[in-house]
C-alpha cells in the first residue's frame, strides 16, 4: 500500500510539474526570432487574386494568378512576418504559422491539438515586395467556425 501512495504521489508531483513547465507559457517569444515592424506608413496597393486558408496549424496559400513574386516579406494581421523565397504563378505554398514572428520576437498562435490559447485567426494578409513598394493585399478565406460564430453573433 505504501509503494501505491508513493508512486501517486510521484505521479502528481510530475503531473504538477509538467503544468508549470508547459502551462505558464503565455506567448511564443523567441527574441532572436525578432522581424521589423509593420510597415505601418505604406498603404495597400490593391488586392491580389491570391486566396490565403487556415490549414490549422499552417496558412495555405494558392496562387491561382499568373503573377509571380519572389524574396517578399508575408505579412499577418499587420504584425507578424515571414520572408518567403518564391511564390509562383499557379502555386500553392503551406507556410506553418510557428515561422512567423513579430518586432518583439513573439509568434501567432497556431491551431492544434495540444495548443494552450485559440489559434491566432489569419485576418489580414499582404506582400511586401521592397522596403517602399506598397503593400499587395490576399484573400483572406474565413473557417467555417468563424463563419459559424459571425452567424451566431448576427443573430443575437
Amino acid at each position: 500500500m505504501d509503494s501505491v501512495t508513493r508512486s501517486t504521489k510521484f505521479a502528481i508531483a510530475a503531473l504538477g510539474a509538467a503544468a508549470l513547465i508547459f502551462g505558464c507559457e503565455t506567448t511564443r517569444y523567441e527574441p532572436e526570432k525578432a522581424t521589423r515592424s509593420y510597415p505601418a506608413n505604406l498603404a495597400q496597393d490593391r488586392v491580389a487574386e491570391v486566396q490565403v486558408f487556415n490549414d490549422g496549424d499552417a496558412m495555405l496559400i494558392v496562387n491561382a494568378t499568373v503573377e509571380s513574386w519572389s524574396d517578399f516579406d508575408l505579412w499577418l494581421n499587420q504584425r507578424y512576418m515571414k520572408r518567403v523565397e518564391s511564390l509562383a504563378a499557379g502555386q500553392t505554398i503551406r507556410i506553418p504559422l510557428g515561422e512567423f514572428w513579430d518586432v518583439r520576437g513573439e509568434g501567432p498562435f497556431p491551431g492544434g491539438l495540444l495548443r494552450y490559447y485559440p489559434p491566432t485567426p489569419i485576418r489580414l494578409v499582404q506582400i511586401q515586395t521592397a522596403a517602399d513598394a506598397p503593400l499587395i493585399g490576399l484573400l483572406s478565406i474565413p473557417t467555417e467556425r468563424e463563419l459559424d460564430a459571425a452567424q451566431l453573433k448576427k443573430d443575437t
